[in-house]
């Protein structure tokens, strides 16, 4: 009987095992939903070309992150300056679906990609920081709502709910997103683990060094394979007139980006990238995360259930819910 050579692949992996994935760093044209798109379609089609096929975008890229204003707010005090702003905002930002999803689907198909974006939804009069998920074929496969707003995001964005905690199951991996400063929350990073996420999106705005150190420690603790990706600003990428404590120089730098790509044992396959446009990418072995798990499985073989354990309420929380019959 002949000995297994275990040094070798066995050829059994299923096709798609192994490809190329892109993070677009870049800034979208703010507060301009029409431009802004059309960039995506361009970035979108640079990163096709060099082979990817599966491409993540930035957080808040349609219609814009609008780092630096405080929308005029105090305690207990709003000022006529930031309600416009926040109107200027709330037209800039999309409906989901839409004519932006409808166009974002079509770029998804064009490029025969999988497509992540960081949009501003909107829904009434709240916002929320979300991200859409598109496969190769243009078919919109759902969103992730944003759980928890940092800091003074909390001024113009509302919170997600459990409904909106997708892992999808693609020709690329199990695929999932956690946006920014969720990428904190224990409890959520741990939900994740337990839909088997593979291809974990972490899109952001912290351009901090300290952002790839996280990056590397959950791909670790995950055994998964971590993007991430940040927009590129300068002043002048935002309106002249807009309202904010940001640089008055217009080529000070107010975003630096570090976008990365991080592998299921931590390595940093691609970034970061600083102090620039432009797109990182790499290539993806998904049965890296099997041979990762060998040692450590977060929510499996290196899990303790009789002493922890996690209760995810994955229902959709409707503020007015119709009882009865309307007679008319």
């Amino acid at each position: 009987m002949q000995t297994p050579d275990f040094a070798r692949p066995t050829g059994n992996c299923a096709p798609g095992t192994r490809y190329s994935a892109a993070c677009v760093q870049a800034a979208p044209v703010a507060f301009d939903t029409a431009r802004t798109l059309e960039k995506t379609r361009d970035l979108a089609a640079d990163a096709a070309r060099a082979g990817a096929r599966l491409v993540l975008f930035p957080e808040a890229f349609v219609s814009a992150y609008p780092r630096g204003t405080n929308f005029g707010a105090a305690i207990g005090a709003r000022t006529p300056e930031g309600r416009e702003q926040f109107r200027i905002y709330h037209q800039s930002s999309i409906d989901v679906p839409g004519p932006a999803v409808d166009a974002l689907a079509r770029i998804a198909l064009q490029n025969k990609i999988h497509l992540v974006m960081g949009v501003i939804e909107r829904e009434g009069g709240t916002l929320y920081c979300t991200i859409l998920f598109f496969g190769p074929d243009g078919r919109y496969l759902g969103k992730h709502r944003k759980l928890m707003p940092t800091a003074a995001e909390r001024l113009i964005w509302g919170v997600g709910d459990g409904s909106t905690l997708p892992v999808y199951d693609t020709e690329v991996g199990r695929l999932g997103a956690v946006i920014c400063w969720e990428n904190y929350m224990p409890m959520l990073r741990t939900a994740m683990y337990a839909k088997r996420i593979q291809i974990y999106c972490a899109p952001t705005a912290d351009g901090r060094p300290t952002w790839l150190p996280s990056m590397q420690h959950i791909a670790l603790e995950g055994r998964c394979f971590v993007l991430s990706t940040n927009q590129f600003c300068r002043r002048k990428d935002y309106p002249a007139r807009y309202m904010s404590d940001l640089p008055d120089d217009p080529e000070a730098i107010v975003s630096r980006g570090g976008a990365c790509i991080v592998d299921p044992l931590g390595n940093v396959l691609a970034g970061p990238l600083w102090d620039q446009e432009g797109i990182v990418s790499a290539e993806l072995d998904v049965d890296a995360v099997v041979r990762a798990q060998y040692d450590f499985d977060p929510v499996g073989h290196y899990s303790r259930p009789d002493i922890f354990s996690l209760s995810v309420d994955q229902r959709e929380k409707a503020l007015v819910t119709s009882i009865g019959t309307v007679l008319g």
